[in-house]
C-alpha cells in the first residue's frame, strides 16, 4: 500500500515522463535501428511510440518495464509500416509499369517558364482564369481577392506574358507578322 505523498511509479507527471523520456529514448532509437537497419525509421517509429506513450503515461509503471511498452509499440509501428509498404508494391507490380508518358511540347515548356516568372499572385489569376476557364467572380471568391484586384492581377499578369512570349512560338502577335518576318 502506498503512503500518501508517495511517489506511485506511474509515470503521471511531466516531470517524470520527460526523465523516462531522456533516460531512454536513445536507448531504444539504438535497439530499434539494430532491429529495422533504418536510423530515420527507427527514429520516427520510437517518436511515435513516447508520442502514444504519452497519452497511457498514468499507466505505464516505472518500477515495471516502461521502456518494454515503448520498444513493442514502437516495433508493432515498424512492422506496420513494412506491411503497407509491401501491400503498395505488391499492388504496384500488378498494375504493371506506368504509361509511358511523352515529353511535353516545347511550347508548354516555354508557357510554364514564363508563368514561373510571374508573381504568385499573377500566376494564379492567370492560370485560374485562362487555363481552367473560370469566370473573374469565380476567381476572386477563390482567391479571396476583390473582383478589381483580380483584374488588376490579370492585366499585369497578361502583359508581362505578352512580354516574356514575344519572340517565341507563343508570341501574340507573331501570326499578325507577314511570312518571313519574325518581329
Amino acid at each position: 500500500m502506498r503512503l500518501p505523498g508517495e511517489p506511485s511509479g506511474h509515470v503521471t507527471g511531466e516531470r517524470e515522463f520527460d526523465a523516462f523520456y531522456g533516460a531512454s529514448v536513445g536507448r531504444l532509437v539504438g535497439q530499434l535501428y539494430a532491429m529495422t537497419g533504418d536510423l530515420a525509421e527507427s527514429q520516427d517509429v520510437v517518436q511515435e511510440a513516447f508520442a502514444r506513450a504519452w497519452e497511457h503515461r498514468a499507466e505505464l509503471d516505472l518500477h515495471g518495464a516502461p521502456e518494454a511498452w515503448v520498444r513493442t509499440v514502437a516495433w508493432r509501428l515498424a512492422v506496420s509500416r513494412w506491411r503497407r509498404v509491401r501491400t503498395a508494391l505488391t499492388l504496384a507490380r500488378r498494375q504493371g509499369p506506368p504509361p509511358v508518358v511523352p515529353p511535353p511540347e516545347p511550347h508548354h515548356v516555354v508557357l510554364v517558364e514564363a508563368l514561373r516568372q510571374l508573381p504568385e499572385a499573377q500566376r494564379r489569376a492567370v492560370v485560374l482564369h485562362h487555363l481552367c476557364d473560370l469566370p473573374v467572380d469565380r476567381v476572386a471568391a477563390e482567391t479571396g481577392s476583390p473582383v478589381g484586384t483580380v483584374k488588376v492581377h490579370l492585366s499585369r499578369g497578361r502583359a508581362t506574358l505578352a512580354r516574356l512570349l514575344a519572340h517565341t512560338e507563343l508570341d501574340p502577335g507573331a501570326d499578325r507578322l507577314p511570312e518571313g518576318r519574325h518581329g
